[in-house]
């Protein structure tokens, strides 16, 4: 065998073992340059992110007309991905799926306006807070009740009356521990809580007051409904503040998330999208 090999290599020409020669490098240069290529093109591809929202809570986040999401929460959402040089598909999802979906890695980040509750982070992660929602109540302005030395809604005053909150939010939690004499109806979204206020189907609504002020105190309502009492902070709902929803295990992106918030207060991104929808600083209201 080894004289047969022999004899075939001594019959190829000077030339042709040249010609094989450069053609080997060739062949070699090619695959490097191409195995090259592919390298680069690996660090140089965006991430891809999937992000949730619910599209139900105005001004936070909504559909518009057009069928776009769009709100507070959607452009928070855009200008995070610029920072964490993402490309980001913005999904909507219902609330009540919110948390089960992204542990089936459905989507990767949560910007739904989501309070960061110790329950919560039993199941989840949370970045630090993007803004601190104020809470209020709203009833009709006929039907108001008196309020406390506290500047409140007293809890006898609440008793036997029809209170409308978005199910498995801090709002249900406080009504049924705050108000337990009240009767509480939960919705799966505000927007259908807000419908059964204004048609007399239930007496008050505990929301977000920015949510309110939009849907029950606007010039369209004619004063028909009036806030009672003091707006709440976070401290009596049990709320840290609304953050970005990631999976436990996504230590490394939390991390790179609760830089962004801060590099967007720093350098003004975060004050843009505030001033487009609010009047105050809602990160710390």
């Amino acid at each position: 065998m080894n004289c047969r090999i022999f004899r075939l290599a001594m019959a190829i020409k000077p030339g042709q073992k040249m010609a094989m020669t450069i053609a080997s490098l060739t062949r070699r240069g090619l695959v490097a340059l191409f195995l090259a290529g592919l390298a680069a093109s690996a660090q140089a591809a965006p991430r891809q992110l999937i992000i949730a929202t619910e599209g139900a809570y105005p001004p936070y986040n909504f559909v518009a007309p057009d069928g776009t999401l769009q709100g507070f929460d959607v452009d928070f959402a855009k200008a995070l991905c610029v920072k964490l040089q993402a490309e980001c598909q913005i999904i909507q999802q219902n609330w009540d799926g919110m948390i089960p979906a992204l542990l089936a890695r459905k989507y990767d980040l949560m910007v739904a306006s989501m309070a960061i509750l110790p329950e919560r982070e039993k199941q989840i992660a949370f970045s630090i807070p993007y803004y601190q929602g104020p809470t209020a109540l709203i009833m009709a302005r006929a039907d108001a009740v008196r309020t406390g030395a506290d500047g409140y809604a007293e809890p006898q005053a609440m008793a036997g009356k029809r209170v409308g909150v978005q199910i498995g939010t801090v709002y249900e939690k406080f009504v049924r521990r705050e108000w337990p004499g009240a009767e509480v109806l939960t919705y799966d979204t505000a927007d259908n809580a807000d419908s059964d206020l204004r048609a007399g189907r239930i007496d008050a609504r505990l929301d977000d007051y920015i949510v309110l002020r939009q849907s029950l105190l606007g010039a369209d309502q004619n004063g028909a409904f009036a806030r009672v009492g003091k707006i709440w902070g976070g401290g009596p709902f049990g709320s840290r503040g609304q953050g970005v929803g990631l999976r436990p295990e996504d230590a490394a992106l939390k991390a790179e998330v609760d830089r962004a918030i801060l590099s967007m207060r720093d350098d003004g991104t975060y004050k843009a999208i505030n001033d487009k929808y609010f009047d105050f600083d809602i990160y710390q209201p």
